[in-house]
């Protein structure tokens, strides 16, 4: 773990010393997070670019940390000469700000990091919570199987494909693991990291693209408290009476009322958090929710779409400081831009939908700015064709730079390459209209029901005639136009990850609109208690979803499981395949890293694979292994897994089995048999 810490401080800390080279003059604390942020971004790059050619080892670490100092050494040769922008009062302010979010915020994803990535109990078993028990054994596969492998690698649970699926936020914990820690660090530690520079770009954006420091804490808590009016849903008979005893007298028929109410509202709040998926902000059925909080449902489980945040708020900065129209220093936003371009250019391998949303943002802002860019009636901004000149330098980098990820991995997936299915679709109003067979809720009240008061906020915000929010407003709407007109993944949730980020800007808007209502207000004496009411109704769905998360706990992989995956991991060949069932709790794919011939649907189905043909002959292998012995070698497994899952889903003749392979290790759990060479 201490060389693997130390690997990454050193990123950082060179990130960190890059940005002061190129942009000095940009306030002191968006450069430590933009420089935190860049440090991040080149161990995600360097090391899979070595990779490519070295593979994912220690020699491509090392290859790696060169490159790291020779891109030191150029942006220094790049650098911009003026003296840095001091600290003054108003960073001290913004510090404390950041400090008031950031940092608790930071802290509960530390926490819920350490309670739902395999956190090991006194009997040796694994634990996960709730919102990370399907997706999390998909990326330990990813992180655990990069190590030692050629780029571009194959799917660990779908071998003969490419992995097209952005990896490298799970290489990024792969680097990790490969210096020495376990996976539970390997997986933690960089997601705590990716998670705090979230909190701290949200702020840093709320400052820079709004009215200023005073607002910028109500627009991160707007983005990452995300709750909505799912909570009238769970309480909607929780003032009842029904069934109580009428008691005796007036006082007697209070006390019954209070009783009865207390034991509903518990019983409602009882059901939250211990039920699957019944949280205020996300009961797909039969209420229609689906605005998932964001800290719970999306950046804690979904850890592509974490660090594709976390590159992309930076690029939303250095693109409000490089093309917002306004005079600026040309050589300060020359570096500024080109910095931008370089970084968009990186995003599809992150995360390949923070990319689209970018691009779309930038689509959006680019003819906001052009149609108001007139130099006569706006003296201080920049004609349109230097403002057009800058968004085609910007363009060009990026797509210089994406097009090669976007061809040989996105399109390649998309499209159907691999044996999978493409997968774009036509389809209108997201989730609101499963399967385009028609809209379940109203169009708008499905939105207000989902995001609540902000949303309604944010419709009134726009009859303001605010230039600033209207631009923002303008970077909206291509992201949402693609995002309820096209489906982009078999599964149609994922559009929310395009949603999201459109949101954001929305957010921006709201907490600066709630600022100049709040000025005009002043004076009357129900201010107060008016903003405190709005703020419950405004958060309760949020903290009643990340009180359910806190006390969520499930058992991913007994100690007898543990014991089979780390012998998988220990004891048989780096390269080995396995072939086993398609349970997604495998652990010889997530605990060993090793290639399984067949992995879940929960998984394959959604990336756009028929597994019908590998599932028809892995349950023909394990019934009669004596006519279908050549089923592990069709697919190159040395190895044949039996575990309490293949017991059950299949009518396993271990007998066969016994007589024909080599038994290597058994527990209460679970059999591993080396297939005989020859």
């Amino acid at each position: 773990m201490i060389a693997a810490a130390a690997y990454s401080m050193m990123y950082l800390a060179f990130g960190t010393i890059s940005v002061r080279f190129l942009l000095p003059r940009h306030k002191p604390l968006n450069r430590l997070w933009l420089g935190l942020s860049l440090g991040v971004l080149e161990e995600m790059w360097l090391p899979a670019l070595c990779a490519f050619f070295l593979g994912f080892g220690a020699e491509a670490h090392v290859a790696a940390a060169v490159a790291l100092l020779l891109l030191t050494l150029l942006c220094f040769a790049a650098r911009d000469r003026r003296d840095p922008a001091p600290w003054d009062r108003e960073e001290e302010d913004v510090l404390i700000r950041l400090l008031i979010v950031a940092l608790p915020l930071t802290i509960l994803s530390a926490f819920l990091q350490y309670t739902h990535v395999m956190r090991v109990d006194a009997a040796g078993n694994w634990h996960v919570g709730q919102s990370t028990y399907g997706d999390l054994p998909m990326h330990m596969s990813f992180i655990t199987g990069l190590v030692g492998k050629q780029f571009p690698a194959d799917y660990p649970f779908y071998p003969g494909s490419r992995l097209s699926y952005p990896f490298l936020t799970d290489s990024l914990s792969s680097t990790w693991y490969l210096l020495g820690s376990s996976i539970q660090v390997s997986v933690i530690l960089p997601a705590v990291v990716m998670s705090a520079l979230c909190y701290a770009g949200v702020l840093i954006l709320a400052r820079e693209m709004t009215a200023g420091k005073r607002i910028m804490i109500l627009a991160a808590l707007l983005f990452f408290l995300n709750g909505g009016l799912g909570f009238l849903y769970d309480f909607d008979l929780a003032g009842g009476t029904a069934g109580a005893d009428p008691g005796t007298g007036f006082f007697g028929g209070i006390g019954s009322f209070v009783s009865n109410w207390f034991s509903t509202v518990s019983q409602r709040v009882n059901s939250i958090l211990t039920g699957y998926y019944k949280t205020p902000t996300n009961q797909p059925d039969p209420n229609n929710l689906r605005w998932s909080n964001v800290i719970c449902d999306l950046m804690l489980p979904q850890r592509t779409l974490l660090g594709g945040w976390c590159m992309v708020l930076p690029c939303f900065y250095l693109a409000d400081s490089a093309l917002r129209p306004r005079k600026r220093d040309p050589e300060y936003n020359g570096r500024t831009l080109g910095l931008l371009g370089i970084w968009a250019g990186a995003l599809p391998l992150v995360h390949t939908h923070s990319f689209l949303a970018l691009a779309l943002m930038s689509l959006g802002a680019m003819v906001y700015d052009l149609v108001h860019g007139d130099p006569k009636a706006m003296p201080v901004r920049r004609s349109r064709g230097k403002i057009l000149l800058d968004y085609a330098i910007y363009a060009g980098i990026a797509a210089a730079l994406a097009l090669p990820q976007l061809l040989a991995f996105t399109f390649h997936q998309a499209l159907g390459g691999d044996a999978g299915q493409g997968f774009v679709r036509f389809q209108f109003n997201w989730v609101n209209n499963p399967g385009g067979n028609g809209m379940r809720d109203l169009y708008l009240w499905f939105y207000v029901k989902n995001i609540g008061l902000p949303f309604i906020a944010l419709i009134l915000a726009l009859f303001e005639k605010n230039p600033r929010h209207r631009r923002l407003f303008a970077m909206m709407i291509p992201v949402i136009l693609a995002a309820e007109l096209i489906r982009f993944q078999p599964n149609e949730y994922d559009n929310n990850k395009l949603l999201y980020l459109a949101w954001l800007p929305g957010c921006l808007i709201v907490a600066d609109w709630c600022g100049d209502v709040w000025k005009k207000l002043q004076g009357m004496r129900c201010r107060a208690a008016l903003a405190a009411v709005l703020a419950f109704v405004t958060f309760l769905g949020a903290g009643l979803t990340i009180w359910r998360e806190c006390v969520s706990d499930y058992m991913a992989f007994g100690s007898a499981a543990v014991e089979a995956g780390e012998y998988a991991r220990d004891r048989t060949d780096a390269d080995a395949v396995y072939l086993t069932g398609t349970q997604h709790l495998n652990p010889v794919l997530s605990i060993a890293g090793k290639t399984i011939v067949c992995g879940p649907d929960l998984w394959l189905y959604w990336h756009g694979f028929d597994t019908s043909q590998r599932q028809r002959e892995i349950r023909a292998f394990y019934e009669d292994p004596e006519n279908n012995a050549d089923i592990p070698l069709k697919y190159g497994a040395s190895y044949i897994y039996v575990s309490s899952y293949e017991r059950n889903n299949y009518d396993v003749d271990e007998e066969t089995l016994d007589r024909n392979y080599i038994k290597v290790f058994e527990n209460s759990e679970a059999s591993i048999y080396r297939i005989p060479e020859g």
